[in-house]
């Protein structure tokens, strides 16, 4: 009876790194964040439902919290971005950013997650195999809403920018080429710049990095502190980590979406390496 009481609290307490797979669809595995992700996608599913079916001009009851939520953010998009338009055309994303990572951190502390599941031999030991995990626990769903946002940031500065103008932030030929007309020293200055612009393809690949290791990472030691806890004592005295861990639910979902925001207005505003370039953009 006590090695089963150890191996239960040590299988609370330690959370393996990557998620575990509930079960298979022919050769593709389902894992139990893939099933807390797809759980979430559903409940905003619901929600846009409930909220697209007003049909007075005037909102009300729920509608006027599902408004007001709307117009709190993109409020604070407009703060970011110092601009009306850039804030309404990159909300959409932004915010779905936020309300998804939000929730997905907010799922991981209802009770079951992470504790109800499936026992099964593992290295000859009986380890408890948690049907739901919190989706952004997982380093693998982190990595990809880090790029996708990255690559959206390109193609917004493409689209606003134009292909010349925005890659020479990165690679500027073009600015050497014209020093060539101004002397020595525009020339030197102009290599610096270059070899500057070659940092910033570093950058890019380190703000994926940054944002999904950050998440990843807070989620991930949120969860390891909630386990750890309740396997020591599973009354009252993890309820001040829990409220912490909503804290950090917050937080976390403010800092990456208010990231991209940002990667957003700087990516779709001019740089200014051409001397010709007009007032607006000086």
């Amino acid at each position: 009876m006590a090695k089963l009481i150890k191996n239960s609290l040590t299988n609370l307490a330690l959370v393996p790194l990557a998620a575990e797979p509930i079960f298979h669809i022919a050769k593709f595995p389902v894992t139990n964040t893939m099933l807390n992700a797809w759980l979430a996608t559903i409940f905003f599913i619901i929600v846009a439902f409930i909220a697209s079916r007003r049909t007075s001009l005037v909102p009300k009851g729920i509608h006027n919290f599902f408004e007001a939520i709307v117009d709190g953010l993109l409020d604070q998009a407009e703060k970011v971005t110092g601009s009306k338009s850039k804030a309404k055309l990159f909300f959409p994303l932004c915010a779905t950013i936020f309300l998804f990572v939000l929730v997905s951190n907010w799922m991981g502390l209802i009770p079951g997650t992470g504790t109800l599941g499936l026992w099964q031999l593992v290295h000859g030991e009986a380890e408890l195999i948690p049907l739901f995990r919190p989706a952004t626990s997982d380093l693998n769903l982190t990595l990809a809403i880090a790029a996708f946002s990255v690559i959206i940031t390109h193609v917004a500065g493409v689209k606003a920018l134009g292909v010349s103008e925005y890659f020479s932030k990165f690679f500027n030929f073009r600015g050497i080429w014209r020093a060539f007309r101004k002397g020595p020293m525009a020339v030197m200055v102009a290599c610096i710049e270059f070899f500057v612009g070659l940092l910033e393809v570093i950058g890019e690949f380190a703000k994926t990095l940054s944002l999904s290791l950050r998440l990843f990472g807070n989620v991930f030691a949120g969860e390891i502190l909630i386990g750890v806890m309740m396997s020591l004592i599973s009354f009252v005295v993890p309820i001040p980590f829990i409220f912490l861990e909503i804290l950090v639910g917050v937080i976390q979902a403010t800092v990456f979406s208010m990231l991209v925001l940002v990667y957003l207005t700087v990516a779709t505003s001019s740089h200014g390496h051409d001397d010709d370039a007009s007032p607006q953009h000086a």
